[in-house]
């Protein structure tokens, strides 16, 4: 019994040892990435092409935002008491939605108009962005890159995948956050 007890703790002492890291069974490299970074800096750069030659045909005082699209003011408004939105403010505009040839989309009828609280709902990035820069009252026509605007996936309607886009945006009025 003695030696039966002596062969059990042996085995117990011996099989018990610290787990071992597992080898992964294929190695991933950044291959896929760096083709997607690239396939996407291609066609940044062949929109940005076409971008610009809309807006030496259009000649108009077109100004490129930190954000990546480019911007003029139809109508704007020069009074400093009016603001910019800050987060939370809800912003009441109308806008419609071209493709870069100037086939209209979705018209603002269509659209109707919308109520958004300034970085607490989803919109598309371009937007989101360039409502940040206008005032109660003005007019603004954006000229959205794809990634700016629906990006890979389109709008699963009527905008196809990787499409540029030219955005009119009124913005009726601007509320200020009343939760601060």
């Amino acid at each position: 019994m003695n030696k039966l007890l002596t062969i059990a703790l042996v085995f117990l002492v011996f099989s018990c040892k610290t787990p071992e890291a597992r080898r992964p069974v294929t190695v991933k490299t950044g291959s896929f990435i760096d083709a997607s970074v690239e396939r996407n800096k291609k066609l940044y750069a062949k929109e940005k092409v076409a971008i610009e030659n809309l807006m030496n045909q259009e000649k108009k005082d077109y100004l490129a935002s930190e954000s990546g699209f480019w911007y003029y003011y139809n109508n704007k408004i020069d009074i400093d008491s009016l603001k910019t939105p800050d987060f939370g403010d809800i912003i009441n505009y109308n806008y419609n939605v071209k493709s870069l040839n100037g086939i209209m989309i979705y018209s603002s009828e269509a659209i109707t108009t919308q109520t958004y609280t300034m970085d607490k709902q989803e919109l598309f990035t371009g937007l989101r962005e360039g409502l940040k820069l206008m005032k109660s009252g003005e007019i603004v026509t954006f000229l959205f890159p794809s990634q700016k605007a629906y990006g890979y996936y389109g709008d699963e309607n009527k905008i196809g995948r990787n499409v540029p886009l030219i955005c009119e945006v009124t913005v009726n009025s601007i509320t200020p956050n009343q939760t601060d």
